[in-house]
């Protein structure tokens, strides 16, 4: 395939990955002010989404992690690229369809290291850098801003213990407005970026910019254009799951989660961490739960987000591998992964219809089936 055509190929692949990143992580910044009743759902998928627009053009250091230090830029190619943007998209997809945030930065991160190991081996990945900027920030920051929405949470409801209800609710309401549009803003300067690096590495491997370049103003608005679409649209399945069947989340426990979300995401952009703020903001919900009443938690819910966490890079991997092996016997094989991609997507997207979640029915959570009568054996 001419070199020009599949660089365009990627590039646009990129920003449909970028545009799931988007409606797949709606939830971490506007969940909770939903459940609440802070902002109205369409309202609070459009304030997410113009606030992640912005947030894109505040850094690039997560970028440049992303196109000069997780893999060797000079062992691979665009097609390779492709590879583990495909798998990173299925996982999204997959994950959304069944209501469970998992984070779309390890689905992109498993897709390119699955794809760069098929196609250049082991020394093609650099694993010091995946670990000090993927694995160790994965392990600490939603422990970290539970920690920090827990202690949050207690402190509220302690300093208004005395105070009138209604007015607590609605004072913590107004604050959750600003709250939340850090979170989104934050999501826009972490998760925006991890898109504007690929989108980079690909044009360095395809010899259009020097090794260790940043990201040209051209990918960051483009980047940022497609988060934000995506965000508006509304993720609205896994904000069901985050804001209704997490916790009972009431607005002084989404007020601390969101600050709590909002300053480690920050903090990690800020240091050029690429960590998954799905993690964080799921983190920091069930500190905010578990900071009001433990037992008001469904840690049967965590336990199914726990599970999605750890399979994410690895299956995201696992597809990117397969796509690259595919794609790497040329043309032929890079339109059939391009073929079958659309063909999953596709078929999910049917299957969503059957029982689709909206803006009106978000909040709305199916009550549990009653459990089936005890079968009695004849004597």
């Amino acid at each position: 395939m001419d070199l020009s055509l599949i660089v365009i190929v990627v590039v646009v692949t990129a920003l449909i990955f970028d545009f799931t990143n988007g409606f797949h992580d709606t939830a971490n910044a506007m969940a909770t002010s939903i459940a609440t009743g802070a902002l109205k759902p369409k309202v609070a998928v459009a304030v997410a989404g113009v606030l992640n627009l912005v947030g894109a053009f505040l850094s690039v250091e997560v970028a440049k992690t992303i196109s000069s230090g997780m893999v060797d830029e000079s062992r691979i190619t665009p097609v390779v690229i492709f590879a583990g943007l495909v798998g990173a998209i299925v996982w999204n997809l997959v994950t959304w369809l069944v209501g469970m945030p998992s984070s779309s930065s390890h689905a992109l991160f498993g897709g390119l290291i699955g794809a760069s190991l098929v196609a250049a081996g082991v020394g093609a990945v650099n694993f010091g850098t995946v670990v000090t900027k993927v694995v160790i920030p994965a392990l600490i920051s939603p422990v970290l801003a539970g920690l920090v929405a827990l202690i949050g949470t207690y402190i509220s409801y302690r300093v208004t213990a005395r105070a009138e209800r209604g007015t607590v609710s609605k004072g913590f309401r107004t604050g959750q407005i600003v709250s939340s549009s850090m979170v989104a803003l934050a999501h826009g300067t972490n998760d925006a970026q991890k898109t504007m690096g690929v989108i980079t590495l690909t044009l360095i491997t395809a010899g259009l910019l020097a090794p260790n370049s940043g990201p040209p103003f051209w990918v960051v608005a483009s980047a940022g254009l497609a988060i934000a679409l995506g965000t508006y649209l509304g993720g609205w399945r896994i904000i069901r799951t985050l804001g209704k069947r997490v916790s009972d989340i009431e607005s002084p426990q989404g007020f601390a989660a969101e600050t709590s979300s909002a300053a480690v995401i920050l903090a990690s952009s800020h240091l050029g961490f690429a960590l998954s703020t799905t993690q964080v903001c799921s983190g920091a919900i069930f500190g905010a739960g578990a900071g009001r009443r433990l037992a008001g938690v469904r840690w049967g819910v965590a336990g199914q987000m726990a599970i999605a966490w750890v399979l994410t890079l690895p299956a995201a991997g696992i597809v990117g591998a397969a796509a690259a092996w595919v794609a790497s016997s040329g043309t032929v094989g890079t339109i059939v992964v391009a073929v079958v991609g659309i063909a999953v997507a596709a078929g999910i997207y049917a299957v969503s219809r059957r029982k689709p979640v909206t803006a009106e029915n978000v909040n709305d959570v199916p009550a549990p089936q009653p459990a089936a009568a005890p079968v009695r054996l004849a004597a």
